[in-house]
């Protein structure tokens, strides 16, 4: 893959896609959430990728703020029954979350593939 090929993959379309971050042609999931071992396409090793809890919380404070923000408007507006919140908001919380949180997950991969980012080390280790 030459050099220029490289430049012209973007990080955040293929990382919302869930495509690889060096070809932007191969499938970066195997599954919902499961990585792929390596991209069918390109080659590239995903086992460098580990976006950890990351997506998880950028995920969950989108989410709390569109779900909070609507109950809180519907409560205004409408005035309905607790259960009513319920049945309305306890799905869309699991919904809007599932949704957000594999485009999450595969954007952080790939910006951390585009950063060459690392685990961190001290500098008195050698």
């Amino acid at each position: 893959m030459s050099v220029s090929n490289h430049r012209q993959v973007s990080p955040y379309v293929t990382g919302l896609l869930g495509r690889c971050p060096r070809c932007g042609k191969g499938h970066l999931f195997h599954g919902f959430l499961k990585l792929s071992p390596a991209c069918e396409v390109c080659g590239l090793d995903l086992a460098f990728a580990d976006s950890g809890d990351g997506p998880a919380v950028f995920v969950m404070t989108i989410a709390g703020f569109i779900v909070v923000g609507a109950a809180l408007w519907v409560e205004v507006a409408y005035q309905p029954p607790y259960w009513v919140h319920i049945a309305i908001f306890l799905p869309l919380t699991a919904i809007v979350c599932a949704g957000l949180l594999r485009p999450a997950k595969g954007l952080l991969i790939a910006l951390q593939y585009f950063n060459k980012a690392e685990e961190g080390r001290r500098a008195d280790e050698g």
